[in-house]
């Protein structure tokens, strides 16, 4: 499942790098003033270049390989149960599988948040869905539970 979940993330990456070279360089691109930051209903309420589309660029791709970096350091991770080497492989197999769960999620969110910018821009509408980040969030924060749950059943010594 992991290996599946990297290749969405990466597929999203390069489906995020090549909007934001579409709308920037593409047959049509953007105006030189763009919405660039949105209120919590989704309405506009800051204006930029259409530059800042890289920015979103850079902060994925660094976010990804940030994650992906820490993923490779599981005996640092710190976990919320006691650590024994019973269930130490279980804990670090299941904080490594949240780890890419959230990081596919992250990038993800980015990539529909750059695809609705440029649909807002494209639309003429000019806002973004106010249910996309209440519904992130909530994705992401129900990730992190589900697997600390998953961890603190983890920690139980297994009848043998």
């Amino acid at each position: 499942m992991r290996k599946w979940l990297e290749v969405i993330a990466v597929a999203a990456i390069a489906f995020q790098v090549w909007l934001t070279y579409s709308a920037l360089a593409g047959p049509n691109p953007l105006p030189s003033q763009i919405p660039t930051h949105f209120d919590a209903a989704g309405n506009p309420n800051g204006w930029g270049s259409p530059s800042i589309l890289l920015f979103l660029n850079v902060i994925t791709i660094g976010l990804y390989l940030l994650i992906t970096v820490v993923a490779m350091f599981p005996a640092g991770f710190n976990f919320p149960v006691r650590v024994t080497e019973e269930n130490r492989l279980r804990l670090q197999n299941t904080a490594l599988n949240m780890i890419v769960w959230v990081k596919t999620e992250l990038v993800c969110l980015f990539t529909v948040l750059l695809w609705s910018m440029i649909q807002a821009v494209r639309s003429g509408e000019g806002r973004l869905p106010p249910l996309l980040m209440p519904a992130f969030i909530v994705l992401i924060f129900g990730t992190v539970a589900w697997h600390l749950v998953a961890m603190i059943r983890a920690a139980v010594p297994t009848a043998e």
